[in-house]
């Protein structure tokens, strides 16, 4: 069954984002003030237009992939009648122009905030930052749970720009006790498959692709392992000495200059390229913080 995009009843698209974003029927029906069976009614009659399952009736609802590109055109949709309400004047107090990104822990941490203080305060702009690791947010993208997103990834999901931002620069360092207990005397790739380590999450093998390029391929990080799940906590167990860790050089420098950590590996950097990725939207809001972005990235990452 094929579908052309006019056949879609906006109603019906804005009512399966609801849903997403509510995550229940119950909840849908409640921001959009009408009943249950109504949402349902809408939602199984845009299934009906395309002929595809859009929802995965989970708690929380979450949508299949058909679904996710019609989640991504709703949002699409509200952001640009957002921008055109604001070009003719129409938004109202209590509108505010909200911009959706995704962007990792590490970056979070180090220069993206700085980035957002560029974007001009006038007109007001509100965001909403998604956490997510920077392998990852292209999906959040994909799933239009957001308008942008840094990522590491040069491919562009279907419907978005990308443009390269630069290079976040790791090293691995540990406290000077840790490093003459666990590292000295040792060879590196011996030592630091051994020593404990720091690790952001059960997905994050960062430390353990360090220690495999150390072991030509081979090996991995300790099974000791300490689970830290925010960058600035990452960072201050590795300086509070519980294990070794690969630190954003932001973070990184100021510490090593200052004693509290060694180097483990001088001049084994690992650098991880970042990009911008963007919904292809002619939005002024998106473009004003895309280029707030960039600019800060120049001054903050390695080129």
């Amino acid at each position: 069954m094929t579908t052309a995009l006019g056949d879609l009843p906006l109603d019906q698209v804005r009512t399966l984002l609801a849903v997403v974003d509510e995550g229940t029927f119950d909840a849908a029906a409640a921001a959009l003030h009408v009943t249950p069976s109504a949402v349902s009614q809408r939602v199984k009659a845009l299934e009906q237009r395309t002929g595809r399952v859009l929802l995965l009736r989970t708690k929380p609802v979450r949508p299949t992939e058909s679904g996710a590109v019609l989640v991504r055109l709703a949002r699409q949709v509200a952001r640009l009648e957002r921008d055109a309400h604001a070009e003719l004047g129409l938004s109202g107090p209590g509108e505010p122009t909200r911009v959706s990104v995704a962007v990792n822990a590490d970056s979070l941490a180090t220069w993206f905030l700085a980035a957002l203080t560029r974007v001009p305060p006038e007109p007001a702009l509100f965001f909403d930052l998604r956490r997510e690791d920077e392998d990852h947010t292209a999906a959040l993208l994909r799933e239009g749970a957001v308008m942008a997103a840094v990522t590491s990834s040069p491919d562009p999901v279907p419907g978005c720009s990308v443009r390269p931002l630069g290079r976040m620069r790791y090293r691995p360092a540990a406290t000077p006790d840790f490093a003459a207990r666990y590292v000295t005397g040792r060879p590196l790739p011996e030592a630091l498959a051994g020593a404990p380590v720091v690790v952001f999450d059960r997905r994050d093998d960062f430390q353990d692709g360090f220690v495999r390029r150390l072991g030509g391929g081979r090996g991995a990080a300790s099974p000791a392992r300490h689970y830290v799940p925010t960058s600035e906590g990452f960072a201050e167990a590795v300086t509070a000495g519980l294990g070794w860790g690969m630190i954003p050089e932001p973070q990184a420098l100021p510490l090593l200059r200052a004693g509290r950590l060694t180097d483990l590996a001088p001049g084994r950097v690992v650098d991880v390229p970042l990009y911008w990725q963007q919904w292809k939207l002619d939005s002024p809001a998106l473009a004003t913080v895309a280029e707030a972005v960039a600019g800060a990235a120049a001054e903050a990452l390695r080129p």
